[in-house]
């Protein structure tokens, strides 16, 4: 077969540094863009880009060409710039030392797009720790207390 053809959906969390809050609504309405708009010069269109006060999900399709840990990395570098820049007020934001990227399968893309984009409602009730906690129970991925948060 001479083309190379791929169908991968990552949904990727990640949260602020030391889960400080500092995503306002009005910091949300154009990091939500940026960030999407940074997967998708990764080559790695953005489907839904969402979250809350402390963290964000972003549902994209992954490149063929760049793996997953490079792409987190450039789109939190660049973002972390980002947002120092366009809000002076937030000089000592950033980005925890890590993240979680799960597959998602082609059949559960609108499921996990109704999800990000209610981030908002979600966490009436439930804490960015417990979701990620759960995250990780259902996927089965073993983790240490200790560092997993940053």
């Amino acid at each position: 077969m001479p083309q190379s053809l791929t169908q991968f959906y990552v949904h990727l969390i990640f949260s602020t540094k030391n889960r400080e809050p500092w995503l306002s609504a009005e910091v949300q309405d154009k990091l939500f863009p940026y960030l999407a708009g940074a997967l998708n010069a990764q080559d790695s269109p953005a489907i839904k880009v969402g979250g809350h006060f402390d963290h964000v999900h972003l549902l994209y399709r992954a490149s063929k060409n760049k793996v997953p840990s490079k792409v987190v990395g450039e789109i939190k570098g660049q973002s972390s710039k980002w947002v120092k820049e366009q809000f002076p007020m937030l000089a000592g934001f950033g980005w925890q030392g890590g993240y979680g990227a799960f597959s998602v399968d082609a059949s559960n893309v609108e499921t996990v797009t109704q999800y990000v984009a209610k981030q908002a409602e979600h966490h009436k009730v439930v804490t960015f720790k417990e979701e990620f906690r759960r995250f990780l129970a259902e996927r089965g991925v073993e983790y240490d207390e200790r560092y997993v948060w940053d």
